[in-house]
């Protein structure tokens, strides 16, 4: 009985972890934008991209790569594209054509570049929207494959013993501290020694949270490791300590719900830096 419980303990932490990241994902400000149009009779799902990543090599960044996939000949599409934050004027570039796809690069821009850009198709005269609203895509730099995999995957660690710790606590069990310290080391290693490194490649600075900028995902990822550590010295005076613990696990719950790259790092084209907090 026991050793059921243990594992359908496990399980909800794992679906839990997983549900909470995926929703942080997908309600982040990069995730693309899937909507779906009717054309006639014909009906289309698309997805328009917030986020691309340039090239290895600068002079290599062919732009970001938007594509619809329409099958009729009879569609044909346009573009429209602007800087963000500046008195551009739109340019408007024509869809190409590439098998059953209508593509169309829009030009590349420096790591935390941002463009506006819409999206139009045409049939037989009629034209249809594919936006209300301008969509916002984010350049950033190359980012080696080898960093974002033992990132993701530290962070899941993170909030999966942070989840644990909390449930050892409620059930008054002997793990609580380890589990602790194994919740802080990998928020430690993944949220502000990985996370850092990937910031740099993508963006060119290694931290842009307090005190130096408003990045959120730097910001909270700083702030669940400070009550967290609290929560660990916490216990070492008092193992049986339930208070810090629960609370540094709803704590993270919380900051792990807010968006991921919410007021992150962003190109000021008139003063030629990266901003951020925007």
């Amino acid at each position: 009985m026991k050793l059921l419980t243990n594992i359908l303990i496990w399980i909800f932490a794992v679906l839990l972890t997983g549900t909470v990241l995926i929703y942080q994902r997908m309600t982040g400000p990069t995730y693309p934008k899937r909507c779906a149009i009717d054309i006639g009779s014909e009906h289309l799902s698309y997805k328009l991209l917030r986020t691309w990543a340039n090239e290895k090599e600068p002079g290599d960044r062919k732009g970001a790569r938007i594509s619809i996939e329409a099958t009729n000949p009879d569609i044909n599409g346009e573009c429209k594209y602007k800087r963000l934050g500046t008195a551009d004027d739109w340019t408007i570039l024509e869809m190409i054509r590439e098998g059953d796809e209508l593509v169309v690069m829009l030009p590349a821009q420096p790591p935390a570049g941002k463009l506006l850009y819409m999206v139009s198709l045409e049939k037989g005269g009629v034209p249809y929207s594919l936006t209300e609203k301008p969509v916002v895509i984010r350049f950033k730099g190359h980012i080696p494959g080898w960093i974002p995999p033992p990132h993701v995957f530290l962070i899941f660690i993170a909030l999966l013993f942070s989840t644990m710790t909390a449930v050892e606590a409620l059930r008054r069990g002997k793990k609580v501290t380890s589990y602790a310290i194994l919740t802080l080391v990998s928020m430690l290693i993944g949220g502000l020694i990985m996370g850092p490194m990937m910031q740099k490649y993508a963006f060119g600075a290694y931290w842009t949270g307090w005190p130096f900028g408003h990045d959120l995902t730097d910001n909270k990822t700083l702030v669940a490791f400070v009550v967290w550590l609290i929560a660990y010295f916490v216990l070492r005076k008092n193992p049986g300590n339930r208070f810090w613990p629960i609370f540094a696990a709803i704590i993270t719950l919380a900051v792990f719900v807010i968006p991921h790259s919410m007021l992150g790092s962003e190109f000021d084209y008139s003063a030629g830096e990266v901003v951020t907090g925007r």
